[in-house]
């Protein structure tokens, strides 16, 4: 499933998240909520997150400094979760706080997961993201 879109939405007073509709299905066997390397949180497949930390960890010697610390990053700073019967999730008061999130918050698509932003900060990072999509594009050799 590739996560695609931007969507406005709003946490309730529970620091619930109605998850966008398009985007429930594939979520209804279990949801991952992790602080994203950004200040976002990430909302992942579960299958789908443990596939990015062993790929993030893919090459590196178990036993080395830089393997322990992501390790213990991505494990510590992510939580497993499911759906309530409205299509929400509850967004845990650390991830909030590493995303600044209030009431007023974006869902965006972010391929194999999607992130939950700060309104204010997503339309900063989206305008930095536009003005630099060319110049990343020729970096990696690809047309603009």
């Amino acid at each position: 499933m590739a996560f695609r879109g931007t969507f406005d939405h709003n946490l309730d007073a529970k620091n619930r998240l109605t998850v966008p509709a398009k985007f429930r299905a594939p979520l209804s066997d279990g949801v991952v909520v992790a602080k994203g390397v950004e200040d976002c949180v990430a909302v992942w497949i579960p299958g789908d997150y443990e596939a990015f930390v062993a790929s993030a960890l893919d090459g590196l010697n178990p036993l080395s400094p830089e393997a322990r610390n992501l390790q213990r990053y991505f494990s510590a700073n992510a939580l497993e979760t499911e759906l309530d019967a409205a299509g929400r999730i509850m967004v845990p008061p650390f991830l909030i706080e590493h995303a600044g999130l209030d009431r007023e918050v974006v869902v965006t698509g972010a391929g194999p997961s999607m992130e939950v932003w700060n309104r204010d900060r997503w339309a900063k990072v989206n305008e930095a993201l536009a003005a630099q999509v060319v110049d990343i594009t020729a970096q990696l050799g690809q047309a603009g």
